[in-house]
């Protein structure tokens, strides 16, 4: 990990001090901003004075969704993904190239959440599904508009991943054992090709919940990867960040009605890790927007409960997240994936 603001900056990243102090709008887009947290990044971003593309799989659920918060309409250019299909990622990417708008900033931020399936769902390339979404999705998007991102003229360019504790075994979240922790053990499933019977990166049987983490701790390794092979030669800031615990994001629908009810109040009431999406959309816009957060390689967090002062600070991720030979082989295994290879 490196160093964030109020330590020394690390060899080949930019300081915060080294940044214009004002934050210049640009052009940004945000996967799944229908609803959650990535919609109230969107809404924090456009009052900001971005512009946000919103890249989503029902457009008209996130028109529906930007008209309740009052977001101008030209203010906003509404793309749709699904993003456990390869091919539908690449359609965004034509989209999005259509628009003749430039790219300053990328937030991955779908995702899906299962963790009542008894067996696992496949995308249209036969991947189990959640893997697929919040991982080979999302990795293929970035290497396609890795040249755009690159091509633009904004003082800070800037990749921001979607992160979360149950993936860091450096957490208490992390380290909960239900129903495992994040590991992608060898790789052996992606070594194999990750198709049926295939459902699970380390090649074990299929646990949906721990697919979904193995999936966010994918994420992670990418912005390790991402910073270490490409930030001192592009200057592209790569960051992650956990906003705090959204309990009534979401995210979470496809859980138990009893878990929906009682998840939000323990967080609130017994852990205090609770923040609203309001709050969390706003962490989101901070990191990809204001100069404080312009130093590549830094998963960022509240801690809400590390911190009484309810600051940001640069959170310790775990040799699974930061191994570099983890990484390079994740690397190389999702470009086969997505057939970049």
């Amino acid at each position: 990990m490196v160093s964030a603001p109020g330590d020394a900056a690390p060899s080949g990243a930019s300081s915060p001090s080294s940044q214009a102090r004002v934050s210049t709008p640009g052009t940004v887009l945000i996967t799944g901003a229908s609803s959650g947290v990535g919609l109230f990044a969107t809404k924090a971003l456009v009052d900001r004075g971005w512009h946000v593309v919103m890249a989503c799989r029902d457009t008209e659920k996130a028109r529906r969704a930007q008209a309740a918060l009052a977001i101008r309409d030209d203010a906003v250019t509404h793309l749709r993904v699904d993003l456990g299909d390869l091919d539908s990622v690449r359609a965004l990417v034509d989209a999005f190239h259509a628009t003749g708008r430039p790219l300053d900033a990328l937030v991955v931020n779908a995702a899906v959440y299962k963790p009542r399936l008894k067996q696992p769902e496949r995308s249209p390339q036969g991947y189990e599904l959640s893997m697929a979404t919040n991982h080979l999705g999302h990795f293929l998007l970035i290497q396609l508009l890795l040249d755009d991102l690159k091509r633009s003229s904004h003082p800070s360019r800037r990749l921001v991943l979607l992160g979360t504790v149950t993936a860091n075994s450096k957490e208490l979240g992390g380290k909960i054992p239900i129903p495992a922790p994040a590991d992608l053990g060898d790789l052996s499933g992606f070594s194999a090709g990750f198709k049926a019977p295939i459902t699970m990166a380390d090649g074990k049987p299929f646990k949906p919940g721990k697919a979904y983490k193995d999936s966010k701790l994918c994420n992670m390794i990418t912005t390790q990867e991402l910073h270490r092979r490409l930030h001192e030669s592009t200057g592209i800031v790569f960051t992650s960040l956990y906003p705090g615990c959204v309990a009534d994001t979401p995210l979470f629908r496809s859980t138990p009605r009893a878990f929906q009810l009682i998840f939000p109040w323990f967080q609130k009431n017994i852990t205090g890790g609770y923040v609203s999406q309001a709050l969390a959309g706003e962490r989101v816009a901070e990191v990809v927007a204001d100069p404080a957060f312009a130093v590549s390689g830094v998963h960022w967090s509240w801690g809400n409960r590390q911190r009484k002062d309810g600051r940001q600070f640069s959170q310790e991720l775990s040799d699974k997240a930061s191994n570099p030979v983890t990484a390079q082989k994740v690397w190389d295994l999702s470009m086969k994936l997505v057939g970049l290879a």
